[in-house]
């Protein structure tokens, strides 16, 4: 039985020394591509009797530099949560999971520092995967080339990957998937993920105008940007029971009745309203119905989320739960 995989958010690591094989990178979706490279990682860390090993980042290094320049509009917009993320990782096999904070003093750490504080003091590390244009340290001042001169004195080999493509020669990568999410095509999203498209978190309390038009929701925070189209889906919700539940849900800032909203997830359990206050859940997107709108009152709404209702019931009379 795999055990959970340990959690570490700063190194060194304490009282461990095991050595590691390891990888490096964002993993937003921890997609098909990025499933290769964990599976290539467990593969030699059984064969050399390694710790599995994933090392990444949050914020996005992109949104760390977009912000600092007074350009948060250039951040990637987000695949996974952060939970989510750790959850596909760990569903991967890897047994170490390193978030490092990306921040001034690791966006400031020179090239060198990044190998030996990190990589071989931290963790260890005796077999590295990284790919071919793998890029470190201050302004991206360290390269493969530089791994690779310095690994024979540190005990380390390195190993590239060149890019994960699909048979027909297409590159798989998080920026398509980006693509294929914002566009609503869950069903590609969902190919290119090797599972839906999720959302986790805690149930929180909102403004209950669900229940007073008749369809009570459960409702999520989400993080922005979000790379998820906004608008109405058929949903899966896992976590209230041994037993996933059939849903509908809206991803958005609730326009008809809050102007500046936060984002939220708010899903609305077909033929159940269970008190799911506080509660870990977890929202599997199974098929955009439409876009987000704007409705000039409250019975509008209702009567538009009945028809979105309906569109649920027809997908899962059609495909199943």
């Amino acid at each position: 039985m795999n055990t959970a995989p340990t959690l570490y958010r700063h190194l060194p690591r304490r009282h461990c020394t095991a050595p590691s094989a390891l990888t490096i990178g964002n993993f937003d979706g921890v997609h098909l591509g990025h499933q290769a490279i964990l599976e290539r990682v467990h593969e030699q860390a059984a064969e050399y009797g390694l710790l599995p090993t994933v090392m990444t980042f949050a914020p996005h290094p992109r949104a760390y530099f977009a912000r600092v320049s007074g350009k948060p509009g250039l951040a990637p917009p987000q695949i996974s949560t952060l939970r989510d993320k750790t959850a596909r990782l760990a569903a991967c096999g890897m047994q170490q999971i390193v978030i490092l904070r990306f921040d001034q003093a690791l966006a400031h750490m020179s090239a060198e520092d990044f190998i030996l504080k990190l990589l071989i003091s931290g963790l260890n590390t005796r077999w590295l995967l990284v790919g071919e244009d793998f890029r470190f340290g201050h302004k991206r001042s360290g390269d493969v080339a530089l791994l690779k001169r310095m690994a024979p004195e540190l005990g380390l080999t390195v190993e590239t990957l060149t890019d994960v493509t699909e048979p027909s020669g297409k590159r798989i990568s998080s920026s398509t998937l980006r693509t294929v999410l914002a566009t609503g095509q869950v069903a590609e999203a969902t190919r290119l993920l090797g599972a839906a498209p999720r959302i986790s978190g805690h149930v929180v309390h909102g403004r209950k105008l669900g229940r007073r038009i008749g369809f009570p929701t459960l409702n999520l925070r989400v993080p922005e940007p979000c790379a998820m189209r906004r608008g109405i889906y058929v949903v899966r919700v896992l976590g209230l029971g041994p037993e996933p539940l059939a849903g509908v849900a809206s991803l958005g800032v609730r326009p008809t009745v809050d102007d500046d909203g936060p984002l939220l997830l708010e899903t609305h359990i077909l033929d159940a309203s269970p008190d799911a206050y506080g509660t870990l859940v977890c929202i599997e997107l199974l098929h955009f119905l439409r876009d987000e709108t704007t409705f000039s009152n409250l019975a509008s709404l209702g009567a538009a989320i009945g028809n979105d209702v309906q569109g649920a019931r027809l997908y899962f009379a059609s495909h199943g739960l």
